[in-house]
């Protein structure tokens, strides 16, 4: 069996708040909660992955980079533009509005308020 990442843990200022943004963006489910407390806000990514998103006091904000196909691209920068978040084509200003990736032919960084810095990237 290879080795795959079955979740990972999100900080956040407001776990339900920061699963609902990166799902809604992301064109994602949010789960029900999770944990022995329900105190993790999941979040499907795909059929083996989870973001589970984690209320914690003065949370630093991770980077977390996703592959995806054009359509789903188009979709994202859709979302993005509609909602009014800031995005952009490097991390160092990923509020620049470009999609020209360094890595890639399209791509782009958005944040959300704890800091987290989602990075998109389109082979188209």
């Amino acid at each position: 069996m290879p080795v795959t990442l079955n979740h990972t843990i999100v900080p956040a200022v407001d776990n339900e708040r920061a699963a609902r943004f990166f799902a809604d963006v992301m064109g994602l489910e949010c789960l029900p909660p999770a944990g022995s407390r329900g105190h993790f806000a999941p979040v499907r990514v795909n059929p083996s992955l989870t973001l589970d998103y984690l209320t914690v006091d003065d949370p630093e904000g991770h980077h977390l980079a996703f592959d995806v196909d054009p359509a789903a691209f188009d979709g994202i920068l859709a979302r993005l533009q509609e909602g009014g978040v800031p995005y952009g084509s490097s991390p160092a200003d990923p509020a620049n509005g470009r999609i020209d990736h360094p890595l890639c032919p399209r791509g782009l960084f958005f944040a959300d308020e704890t800091g987290n810095l989602y990075e998109v990237m389109s082979p188209e």
